[in-house]
């Protein structure tokens, strides 16, 4: 019993002594975060000056687009346009906005009124990149709130649903911006 016990006790006390002795060089185990973010923030939290602007950056960085930027906060669809998509966004600008009845605009930005904001917003939404050489003329496009938009276009002039001029086309890391010189509404 004693030829068993010996060598095992050997090897058990050779093995504990080798992990109290294992190397303990602390800086190759510390992990430094990329960015200072809280967790949770995805990809609009993501502070990068190279790489080409996303959607939401392109909209934010425009005196233009501030009211779609608000709306776009109000509704929490900043990280959902801020992801990989492809999207195409059609853009109204400010001055679409406030060709809307006085009053829709504050009255949308309420907590209350959030799925209202959020399916007018998602109807200025498809899913894939759909470039102007792309576009026809009575072409129908799918739109992220289940809804359809109709595009017009007599050679370079584009039109969404006969009511809204395409003014500036901008590419995107994650798609395309169509900035538009009204605001598209869902049919219910």
């Amino acid at each position: 019993m004693k030829k068993f016990f010996a060598p095992l006790l050997a090897v058990a006390i050779l093995y504990t002594w080798g992990c109290n002795n294992a190397p303990t060089d602390k800086t190759t185990s510390q992990t430094t975060p990329a960015t200072s973010e809280p967790a949770g923030a995805g990809q609009s939290g993501v502070k990068d000056d190279q790489s080409e602007k996303n959607v939401v950056q392109v909209a934010a960085g425009s005196k233009d687009h501030t009211t779609l930027v608000t709306a776009v906060q109000a509704a929490g669809l900043v990280d959902a346009l801020s992801n990989a998509g492809p999207f195409t966004v059609f853009a109204p600008t400010n001055e679409a906005f406030g060709k809307l009845p006085a009053g829709t605009v504050d009255d949308l930005l309420k907590p209350e009124k959030k799925d209202a904001l959020i399916d007018i917003l998602q109807y200025h939404v498809s899913l894939g990149v759909y470039k102007p050489e792309a576009l026809n003329d009575g072409q129908v496009l799918g739109q992220v709130n289940g809804g359809n938009v109709t595009i017009s276009k007599k050679g370079d002039k584009i039109m969404v649903n006969g009511t809204a001029n395409v003014l500036a086309t901008i590419p995107a890391s994650n798609g395309i911006i169509y900035v538009i010189d009204g605001v598209l509404t869902p049919k219910k």
